[in-house]
């Protein structure tokens, strides 16, 4: 076994990517191929593999960070939107692709919702990894 840190993070998520299509739980919905990934984008998502690269990301993302919650994965995956003459701006991503793929990995066993934090009240505070989760990330090489 070896850590996650240890090998190149864009050839572990590939890695990674293709251990996630053997998974029965990840399956990618139909309607991925008529979604923008987010609001500054100006196409649809035309990789086949989309959906299996961003769940290999975002399970890299809750392994580095320990617990995350989607409003932080959508500021991470967001992006600059060309306004024409105005000046860019900062986008965040699209939720419901996040969604969908923290809800898969719950049913896989991989994350679970974390338990109540100290100083956060009532709110969810986001995603953590089960031990099955730390397990088949750490047993990718």
């Amino acid at each position: 076994m070896t850590s996650v840190f240890e090998l190149n993070a864009q050839e572990y998520n590939l890695k990674l990517a293709v251990a996630l299509k053997k998974v029965p739980e990840f399956k990618q919905p139909e309607w991925i191929s008529f979604v923008k990934s987010g609001p500054a984008k100006e196409r649809p998502i035309d990789d086949e593999d989309f959906w299996y690269k961003r769940a290999a990301s975002i399970l890299r993302q809750i392994y580095k960070k320990n617990i995350v919650g989607v409003s932080r994965l959508r500021t991470k995956y967001g992006s600059k939107k060309n306004r024409g003459f105005r000046p860019e701006e900062f986008r965040k991503a699209g939720g419901k692709i996040i969604r969908t793929i923290l809800q898969q990995s719950d049913a896989a066993g991989f994350t679970e919702i974390a338990k109540a934090i100290k100083g956060v009240r009532g709110k969810k505070p986001g995603r953590q990894l089960t031990a099955k989760g730390k397990e088949f990330l750490e047993s990718i090489e």
